[in-house]
């Protein structure tokens, strides 16, 4: 990704304006930060939302960070100073920065293959006191380009933490570089009347300090709308996904239509037995007995040959006491890059998946290609991994595959919802147009444990906005694609396996948020006693009040939805 400017792509400055300059500051976040460690040396941290530097019990910690402003033609930067946001209180130690080489990712970094220290650039010495450390960074971030850095503590016996980018958004703080510019040209001249912007969604509800038990009224409409993006390819004869309306007749009338979208209500899912090794149809159907409700998408994972869908996940959708359907994640690109899929490079790939389902598998079933592809996007050109190819490998992928005859996927686009990557100029290239796209996927989690990343409730996850503001991503995706229907085809409420925490006021947001939202048309959830990381706890059960409450929003009518496949 390339660093989050709080100012437009084009870098149209606002500031102090006059016939011959213009002046304004400019916020760059990270890239990638990580930090590294001496004794568990192939250790990765790069998802930490926090940066330590310092020794302490024998372990050694230094930091990383790495920044790449993009600044328009005729722009000059004047000044750069690094902001370093602390998480407590520092040690009173020296703090070192040292330029680095950049070729290096949050991702993958470790002690073991971190970059060596180069120059010194900038020393300070913190005060307990401190919220900010600030580095002046003026002689050496000059101009547009790939900046990184490595920062150290002279500390012995204490550590200081800095606040990550992942630990929030820009408003709650990341490593942050901020730049002074000017530019060397005439001020615009302002129009002479009001420019007729479009008409505009009424924003979500603000949320009540207490869960509401109806759906609450609609707040005044944004200023201004989120950015329409238009498909990147005229659209083909494929008639596109009509919403149905908001209105709710009975329950029992809820049903599928040719798109699996219900006509009313929303569709209820899950994958249970998250990185475990558990078998998924068999942690799937505990998962059901344990909440109460039947799991109608039954979400699943592959990559690369795999042939699937598999004997036992087929099993699960012809249960005729607890009909399913299948969400099947392909990373159809694994061992490869987006670019070589959209080249033809995999059709053998494609053609022996597409000939594998005619042959085993008539069902309707959802298809997600790549899910969460911001964070696999690599913005260098040539890197095969831009945005842009993301695209054009989905559109190559769904196209080959509807010439081979698979009529019977229902493509879900899935992106994460990050205001980190929202907030990147290349996010909506992703999007490869609404023909080969029927459903808009979200990816995202919430924590419950107030202070900590992401703390929020249902509408958090549906609302979170990019890093610098701008319209969330419900709002952005009911906006830029109307006639798509929402899937949420992964969600989760988190806290610390260390320090538990009731989830049972967050999980009672579900319902009314879901209301308020009606674009939403089928909810997933991922449940997990340990994330990938093995720190996070997106259970249901991790306490008896959860597990209580959380029946409670499986029993709900609006879940009332009849499959017809």
């Amino acid at each position: 990704m390339t660093g989050v400017l709080t100012v437009s792509a084009g870098l149209a400055l606002t500031g102090t304006a006059n016939a011959a300059t213009t002046t304004d500051t400019v916020s760059v976040f990270t890239s990638d930060d990580a930090y590294t460690s001496s004794t568990r040396r192939t250790v990765n941290f790069g998802q930490a939302d926090k940066l330590v530097v310092g020794k302490d019990a024998g372990e050694t910690r230094l930091s990383y960070l790495r920044f790449a402003p993009r600044l328009a033609s005729g722009v000059t930067v004047t000044g750069a100073q690094l902001k370093l946001p602390l998480d407590g209180k520092p040690a009173e130690s020296a703090l070192t920065l040292y330029a680095v080489g950049s070729t290096w990712s949050e991702k993958t970094i470790t002690a073991a293959n971190a970059p060596a220290l180069g120059k010194v650039v900038g020393t300070v010495k913190p005060r307990s006191s401190d919220t900010t450390l600030t580095f002046d960074l003026s002689k050496v971030v000059t101009t547009s380009g790939t900046y990184a850095f490595a920062l150290k503590s002279a500390a012995t016996g204490a550590v200081t933490r800095v606040r990550s980018l992942e630990y929030g958004s820009v408003t709650s703080g990341g490593p942050e570089l901020q730049l002074t510019v000017r530019r060397n040209t005439p001020a615009p001249t302002p129009p002479t009347t009001e420019p007729t912007l479009p008409p505009t969604k009424p924003t979500t509800p603000t949320k009540p300090t207490t869960p509401p038990t109806t759906t609450p009224p609609t707040t005044t409409p944004p200023t201004t709308p989120p950015t329409t993006v238009p498909p990147t390819i005229p659209p083909t004869t494929v008639p596109p996904t009509t919403v149905p309306p908001t209105t709710t007749p009975p329950a029992a009338q809820c049903a599928t239509g040719a798109l699996l979208v219900p006509s009313c209500g929303v569709l209820w899912g899950a994958a249970a037995g998250g990185f475990t090794d558990a078998p998924r149809d068999r942690a799937l159907k505990d998962w059901e007995t344990l909440t109460g409700r039947t799991a109608t998408i039954f979400h699943t994972y592959h990559k690369g040959d795999e042939k699937f869908p598999t004997k036992a996940e087929i099993a699960m959708t012809q249960d005729p006491a607890k009909p399913r359907v299948l969400l099947l994640n392909w990373k159809v690109a694994y061992g490869t890059t987006w670019a070589k899929v959209a080249a033809g490079a995999q059709d053998k790939r494609i053609d022996a998946w597409s000939a594998y389902v005619k042959q085993n598998y008539t069902q309707k079933f959802f298809l997600v290609l790549h899910h969460e592809p911001e964070n696999d996007v690599n913005p260098a050109a040539g890197s095969g991994m831009t945005a842009k190819d993301y695209a054009a490998m989905y559109r190559h992928v769904i196209e080959r595959l509807r010439a081979n005859g698979v009529t019977n996927a229902i493509n879900v686009l899935a992106y994460m919802g990050n205001e980190k990557w929202m907030a990147q100029s290349w996010w909506k290239d992703l999007y490869p147009g609404d023909d080969v796209v029927d459903w808009m996927g979200l990816d995202s989690y919430v924590s419950v444990e107030k202070g900590y990343y992401h703390y929020g409730d249902m509408g958090d996850i549906l609302d979170r906005r990019p890093s610098g503001g701008g319209s969330g991503w419900y709002d952005w995706a009911v906006a830029a694609h109307p006639s798509k229907p929402v899937m949420v085809a992964e969600w989760g409420m988190y806290h610390r396996r260390a320090v538990v925490v009731d989830k049972a006021a967050a999980f009672t947001t579900v319902v009314p948020e879901i209301k308020a939202h009606p674009q939403v048309k089928a909810i997933v959830y991922f449940d997990t006693a340990s994330d990938d990381e093995g720190d996070r706890d997106i259970s249901v059960n991790s306490s008896a009040a959860s597990l209580a409450a959380f029946r409670k929003v499986a029993a709900d009518p609006v879940f009332d939805v009849t499959l017809t496949m």
